[in-house]
């Protein structure tokens, strides 16, 4: 394959992986660029290497023949061609952005040395680095304060309490993952971290890093209160990576903007994944990201009707304990609007508990805790977006045994 017709990936993450391994299957082999030193891997299961569930082998992804590692610095649009931090260019007829995201790190005094770096024992949790070094950290009776309570956070906590750390999750938000849960389903999440050991700070806003050297001893919070820390991991979210975009004079809004065949503005250059804003939106998941892959990969490879119209996207998480695993799953809009209809099992005594909305007869969102047999058919009732046959149906749908429970 020629440079003018090469097609070239930036990003070795879930997005950039599948899509180079699509187009080889499809025999439009490209060229991925990656500049983390590791093997490809799977970004979604980092907390269960740093819980010890798994050895960071385990999670790596297969990866296709044609795999470079290098930083790219710039994109020359006009010749084509990527400059890399090494010196070397690579030239491409069509390039993918899939750059990722980036971990968003909170304006807290303190939290950068002089040189610019994280104090010792202050983590972000983007990376397979940023997990080994955590790993590498913990011991058991560490004290660990994990900044921010979304689904990074309930992870990372959850993760650092399997390993035998003090953790105390602060977060600023009244509940965990409200972004995801309704305050029934958070109870049950807070109550399993508690189970673990965690302590749960709501509402609570972290102001300062207090180090002595260069390393971490403690955080104070808004209203003056000091936790003692050994570590600190920041889990504040994350933001669409789109330097290499911006620089390059691409549309860039929340994320780089593509259109339904995920072009750019610049007809010879996609996006796709964390990085990508498309109709509006930017997902920063998983199923969004490989089915944007997948949607490329025919088109690259000469499917002229191949189209990306959107994703209906489900989140969904495992919590390994010393017990039991604990299981969630959210789709749609968890909470109800005026009008709407609401089914709701809850099981106090096996921690368990399920919802639906409904709206005009259609389901619009549910959220699942504790036993997940029925989310498929939930979630394709929800995908599918047409009515529902009446309440008999959907109870079944539910409890997955009429209703009876």
């Amino acid at each position: 394959m020629t440079s003018n017709t090469r097609v070239v990936v930036i990003g070795a993450g879930l997005a950039g992986v599948r899509l180079a391994r699509r187009l080889g299957e499809l025999g439009t082999p490209a060229l991925l660029v990656g500049e983390e030193e590791h093997r490809p891997y799977n970004r979604v299961l980092l907390a269960e290497v740093l819980a010890g569930r798994y050895a960071p082998d385990v999670i790596a992804l297969p990866a296709p023949g044609g795999l470079v590692r290098a930083r790219v610095t710039g994109i020359d649009r006009a010749a084509r061609r990527l400059r890399c931090a090494d010196g070397s260019q690579i030239a491409y007829g069509t390039l993918v952005l899939a750059t990722g995201s980036n971990p968003v790190l909170p304006p807290l005094r303190g939290l950068f040395t002089p040189d610019r770096r994280l104090p010792e024992g202050v983590h972000a949790f983007r990376t397979m680095d940023d997990c080994l070094g955590l790993s590498k950290a913990v011991r058991p009776g560490a004290r660990a304060v994990v900044v921010g309570g979304g689904l990074l956070g309930v992870s990372a906590a959850r993760a650092l309490a399997v390993r035998g750390a003090q953790v105390v999750l602060a977060q600023q938000a009244e509940r965990l993952m409200e972004r995801q849960l309704d305050p029934n389903a958070s109870r049950l999440v807070l109550r399993h971290l508690r189970d673990l050991g965690v302590e749960v700070h709501p509402e609570c806003r972290v102001r300062d890093v207090r180090c002595v050297g260069c390393a971490v001893r403690s955080v104070e919070m808004a209203d003056g209160y000091a936790l003692d820390a050994d570590l600190v991991v920041l889990a504040c979210g994350v933001h669409p990576r789109t330097g290499l975009a911006e620089q390059a004079g691409l549309a860039v809004r929340k994320g780089v903007v593509v259109d339904d065949e995920l072009r750019t503005s610049d007809p010879h250059i996609h996006a796709i994944g964390d990085c990508a804003q498309h109709d509006g939106t930017v997902y920063g998941l998983a199923a969004p990201a490989l089915e944007q892959a997948e949607a490329l990969a025919g088109l690259l490879a000469g499917d002229a009707a191949a189209r990306y119209t959107g994703t209906r996207s489900l989140t969904r998480l495992t919590l390994t304990g010393p017990d039991a695993p604990f299981d969630l799953a959210a789709f749609g809009e968890t909470e109800a609007l005026p009008g709407d209809d609401v089914v709701q099992l809850a099981d106090a005594t096996r921690g368990t508990y399920r919802k639906v909305v409904v709206r005009d007869d259609r389901l619009v969102g549910g959220v699942l805790v504790g036993e997940l047999g029925t989310v498929g058919a939930l979630a394709r009732a929800w995908e599918g977006a047409e009515p529902l046959p009446g309440e008999g149906p959907l109870l079944h749908l539910l409890t997955n045994d009429g209703g009876s429970r």
